[in-house]
């Protein structure tokens, strides 16, 4: 494949990690603008609970489906131009969403999902290449991002709906965001040298299937992942089982995503303090325990502590999740391969989630049946966590085989 030419010269850092942080932004709200007005939607009798339960699992199924499609792309497109084929599915999803039938609503979702899989999958990989020497601090930064991005779609959807006359307007006014994204990137995106071209082996991609420490990733962020598409998709409908008006069900979802800002970009700090992860991994999940017992299991007194909680706590376990992805990758080129993997296989894990709690929704089981659900989730995180988070990496030898290698003492696993 001949390499991409462009007569503009390649921006700088800073520039780099402010199209990082725009893009990132995107990603997010189209997926918790949609959980706000589910009751909305609900109660004016246009989806059933059940329709309802597998709108909210198709996009994070999307993510784990086609994510592994993200090397693919690269590889004969190049990195920047499948970033930027993946914010145009994005735009015309959103908008496409925004039509008022079920036929146009889910067809949007899908195209949403697979448009995220993608930008997800190739940021991290991207991140590692143009930012090497801080990428795990920078993948922080774009964790932020994108939980600024959801507090935006949770706080703002109900406000749009209500400004706009109507709930699918609201959906649809999030593309404008997008292609605002999509000229900045197009206008001054990276234009690596030949020799830095996104060619990822599928030979490695393959070799990874057998280290078990990207397994032991993949699961802790699909465990984790799972329960944030939860939040995502049912907390705001919990919450108003639970006698919160559709507003204030919103406003706590948003502030639970706006506070994960401060553990997104503190949590990589605060591992890198450390080679072993896991001590601050155990701190994350238990804010997420606590978090959620208060919110959906304690008096209205402790709905916003439990919402704070529950926000630091999983702006750090994704934050984390994602910075482990950088940290047991070599290089950029196992980065993106582990990153299609970890999220290919974690996300299709995750939409499990959504979709059961939806499931249990739909028979009306009560809030303290499905929160012990949740629990279990949780704790099967935290098992995965102390796997994930010890020191290791995945590194390619001389003799270009694949292995993992113990940090703290050097020796190496095929």
């Amino acid at each position: 494949m001949l390499p991409i030419t462009h007569s503009r010269k390649d921006p700088t850092h800073l520039t780099f990690i402010i199209l990082m942080i725009l893009v990132g932004l995107n990603l997010r709200p189209a997926l918790s603008s949609l959980a706000p007005l589910l009751p909305r939607i609900e109660s004016e009798g246009e989806l059933s609970v059940l329709t309802l339960s597998l709108l909210t699992t198709l996009p994070v199924l999307c993510l784990g489906l086609f994510a592994p499609c993200a090397p693919w792309l690269a590889r004969r497109l190049g990195i920047e131009r499948s970033l930027a084929l993946g914010l145009i599915i994005l735009s015309a999803g959103l908008a496409l969403r925004g039509l008022s039938s079920a036929t146009t609503l889910f067809t949007g979702t899908l195209m949403i999902g697979a448009a995220i899989g993608i930008l997800g999958t190739l940021l991290p990989a991207l991140v590692k290449r143009e930012l090497a020497d801080s990428a795990d601090l920078m993948t922080g930064v774009y964790t932020m991002a994108l939980c600024l991005g959801g507090a935006l779609g949770a706080g703002l959807s109900i406000p749009l709906a209500d400004a706009l006359g109507s709930w699918s307007l609201s959906l649809m006014s999030w593309a404008s965001f997008a292609l605002t994204a999509l000229i900045a990137w197009w206008w001054i995106m990276p234009q690596p040298a030949a020799e830095q071209q996104h060619t990822a082996s599928s030979g490695h991609a393959r070799a990874l299937l057998g280290q078990p420490l990207a397994w032991q990733v993949m699961l802790f962020m699909g465990s984790q992942s799972s329960l944030a598409y939860i939040v995502f998709g049912w907390l705001p409908t919990l919450l108003v089982r639970q006698g919160y008006s559709e507003s204030q069900a919103g406003w706590l979802m948003s502030a639970s995503i706006l506070i994960q800002l401060i553990s997104a970009i503190a949590a990589p700090w605060l591992a890198r303090m450390s080679r072993d992860q896991r001590p601050a991994l155990m701190v994350v999940l238990s804010l997420v325990g606590i978090g959620l017992c208060m919110l959906l299991l304690g008096p209205a007194s402790l709905s916003w502590p439990g919402a704070m909680l529950l926000g630091l706590g999983q702006g750090g376990s994704f934050s984390l999740a994602l910075t482990l992805i950088v940290l047991r990758s070599g290089n950029a080129k196992i980065a993106g391969e582990l990153s299609a993997l970890v999220q290919g296989g974690g996300y299709t894990l995750a939409a499990m989630g959504p979709l059961v709690v939806g499931l249990m929704i739909d028979a009306q089981i009560s809030t303290q049946g499905i929160t012990w659900v949740l629990l279990t989730i949780l704790a099967f995180a935290a098992f995965m966590a102390l796997f994930a988070g010890r020191q290791q990496r995945l590194e390619i030898d001389d003799s270009g085989v694949l292995l993992t290698m113990n940090q703290r003492h050097g020796l190496n696993q095929p």
